[in-house]
């Protein structure tokens, strides 16, 4: 019998390695391991940096974005790029024994879930106190040092955007690290996350809520620009390389 693939330490990916030895040993496993080989690029990567895909009941693929779903489960880098690949070349086939369909609209499905799950972890936040809302209240806690990141509306006015940016830049800090801004939705999603109307902008207040928004968002933003850690890129506030 074929042992599954374990990988505990950086390597390369595993050459010849047998299409049924990809899949992990459930849900319990999932997390177990710290790295994971990729099906469609066959390397291996921080399970940070991938997401889980499990086979329905009617054999049908599916996102396991919070890696909880029962049975066995394959994992994919999370860019849009790779997940395309392996729904394209039949990987998800292969690695279930034939046994699973990757429909076409997976790619679209599975940033679907993980749009939500950053805006479900956002309404987790906000009820366990972990978020302010409001211009006023932004630039308060930013003035007080506390925020551990920013959220703002995509259809946020460019003069509030550069107010924010300018009350990010005089924060109280301890690092050069910029603030991230979770930057990746309406006004409207807001509105729905945080039960209030008119969502522009809002700070994270340092919490295990927080950062599991900021978690989230980053593997949302891995997922759609194919790069491991958004922090500093476009999407950050008060950048020392734009001072």
């Amino acid at each position: 019998m074929l042992a599954r693939i374990e990988v505990d330490a950086p390597s390369g990916a595993p050459q010849g390695a047998p299409d049924e030895t990809l899949l992990d040993g459930g849900p319990k496993g999932a997390a177990a391991g710290r790295e994971r080989l990729c099906i469609a690029t066959r390397t291996v990567r921080p399970i940070d940096e991938m997401i889980r895909f499990v086979a329905g009941p009617d054999g049908r693929v599916v996102p396991d974005v919070k890696r909880k779903l029962p049975g066995r489960g394959a994992w994919v880098t999370a860019a849009r790029g790779p997940l395309a690949t392996a729904v394209k070349q039949g990987a998800f086939k292969r690695a279930f024994k034939g046994k699973a369909t990757a429909e076409a609209g997976l790619v679209e499905a599975t940033e679907r879930l993980l749009e939500r799950a950053v805006l479900d972890a956002l309404a987790i936040a906000h009820k366990a106190g972990a978020v302010v809302a409001g211009y006023t209240k932004v630039e308060a806690a930013l003035a007080a040092g506390t925020p551990v990141g920013l959220v703002r509306a995509r259809d946020a006015s460019p003069d509030g955007v550069r107010k924010i940016d300018a009350a990010a830049a005089r924060r109280p800090r301890t690092d050069a690290m910029p603030i991230p801004v979770v930057g990746s939705f309406e006004s409207v999603d807001l509105d729905l996350a945080l039960g209030r109307t008119n969502v522009i902008h809002a700070a994270l207040l340092p919490g295990r809520a927080s950062e599991a928004v900021l978690g989230r968002w980053r593997m949302l933003e891995m997922f759609r620009t194919g790069v491991p850690d958004p922090r500093g890129a476009r999407q950050t506030a008060a950048d020392p390389a734009r001072d």
